[in-house]
């Protein structure tokens, strides 16, 4: 299959369940995370949600909560693309670590207007430590 991964790891020093509750409140996304216009829907196992990236603000992408184990991994999919948060204990707070995989048999032909994630992964991972210690014990 042909596809591109994108991966950053984190040390955000907050419980995971402070890093959780940010990721699994959909409504609050455009709030802390400077990578995100708008996201609508409810996070949950099973449930469907619309998100707008500062990567292309005129594109809605409809996405599908696949996984869903609190303050553990929380995984988004979409038509071609699969995103993974997972958190992990670490010293002195919770360690996070996002995967996302864009690929599919059409990708050869798209690929070329992707742009570069890396920039992205990195706004997103700032943006959440800095949430998670602003409001940690």
């Amino acid at each position: 299959m042909f596809s591109q991964s994108t991966r950053i790891t984190e040390h955000i020093r907050a419980d995971s369940a402070t890093v959780w509750r940010l990721l699994t409140t959909a409504e609050e996304y455009p709030r802390w995370n400077s990578t995100v216009v708008s996201m609508e829907g409810r996070i949950a196992l099973g449930s469907k949600i619309k998100l707008v990236s500062t990567l292309d603000p005129s594109r809605t992408f409809s996405l599908k909560v696949e996984e869903f184990e609190p303050n553990e991994r929380l995984t988004f999919g979409g038509a071609m693309l699969r995103r993974t948060c997972s958190l992990g204990g670490d010293a002195g707070g919770t360690r996070v670590e996002i995967v996302e995989r864009i690929g599919g048999p059409i990708f050869p032909f798209i690929a070329r207007m992707i742009p570069p994630l890396a920039e992205n992964f990195e706004r997103f991972t700032a943006d959440l430590k800095r949430a998670a210690e602003a409001v940690a014990p």
